[in-house]
């Protein structure tokens, strides 16, 4: 090959390889919940390689600590719940980027099988596991107990932690039940130690149930990757919809689920993610005025200081 040749082929081989990927650490709310698993799908589907990133994935045990994980810069970016920008009414210093998720028809209330708890009526003055104070399991014990009519502290609540603490407290007769999965749920069915009492997306329907947060930090420092992990992101719920086969292989290496509880919650949850992240008014001012009736806050907080939609793609006719 002459000197040309040589030249053309190495020029060739230069375009062909990526850009130097931009590293941005990424955390999870709860290590295996289904709404969390799309950050896992973008990484081994290459989708986020294609968009220049190189995420690193960390895995959080509740709200509480996913925001300390943001202000101790631990993490850039995290994927939690929607009654987390109650962290932000009092100082965590994160905005809201994207509207991930609508009605939580993820969890669900799990009690023993033994009929203890035969409907949610028996549940005034009991004990319910939720992840950690503030978080969406904790909100929704708490939302329970006022629909019924009981004030915010009808049922009360003890933080666990992960999902293996609560479940534990189940099992164990500490607790009446717990807010949970209801991946979690259904497999505790199957083994004959839970059953599901009622799907909270059954009842709490106008929500803003998962929210994406980036640090204030780093959307100073690099806007441009929180702009192209949101489009990763969303071309990921695209792609999860239409390559069953490689999401469930995803959801059940990072779960360790059963095949048939992956399959009935990839059916039963998919529906939840928005297309394009953006927030909508009621669902925004159902959350500010969540927040004086759980006595989280005194007043009803404008709730458009915690948000920053300038990261997402058009707004679509499917989406939020």
């Amino acid at each position: 090959m002459n000197k040309l040749g040589i030249a053309i082929a190495a020029l060739t081989v230069s375009l062909a390889l990526p850009a130097t990927a931009a590293e941005l650490r990424v955390g999870k709310g709860n290590p295996v919940a289904f709404t969390f698993i799309p950050v896992d799908v973008c990484v081994e589907s290459g989708i986020c390689k294609k968009h220049g990133l190189d995420v690193q994935i960390s895995s959080f045990a509740g709200a509480t600590r996913v925001h300390q994980g943001m202000a101790a810069d631990q993490i850039d970016m995290s994927l939690a719940s929607g009654p987390d920008m109650v962290f932000v009414a009092k100082g965590s210093p994160v905005k809201a980027v994207a509207n991930m998720a609508g009605p939580p028809l993820i969890i669900g209330l799990g009690v023993r099988p033994d009929g203890s708890v035969k409907s949610v009526a028996d549940l005034k003055d009991q004990t319910l596991g939720v992840t950690t104070l503030g978080s969406l399991t904790w909100w929704l014990a708490r939302e329970l107990s006022k629909q019924q009519g009981w004030g915010p502290e009808g049922i009360k609540t003890i933080e666990l932690g992960t999902d293996t603490g609560i479940v534990a407290a189940l099992k164990t007769k500490q607790i009446a039940g717990t807010v949970i999965g209801v991946d979690m749920i259904y497999n505790l069915e199957e083994k004959g130690e839970a059953k599901l009492l009622l799907n909270f997306g059954d009842i709490v329907k106008d929500f803003m149930m998962h929210v994406i947060y980036a640090t204030d930090k780093f959307i100073a420092k690099d806007p441009a990757s929180v702009k192209a992990f949101l489009a990763a992101w969303f071309e990921t719920i695209g792609y999860m919809k239409t390559h069953k086969a490689e999401t469930l292989a995803t959801y059940k290496r990072v779960s360790k689920i059963p095949d048939s509880i992956a399959e009935r919650t990839h059916g039963s949850v998919m529906p939840i993610f928005t297309t394009d992240g953006h927030f909508i008014k009621s669902q925004l001012d159902a959350l500010a005025k969540s927040y004086v009736e759980l006595k989280q806050l005194d007043a009803e907080p404008d709730m458009s200081k915690f948000i920053d939609e300038r990261f997402l793609p058009p707004r679509t006719r499917s989406g939020s």
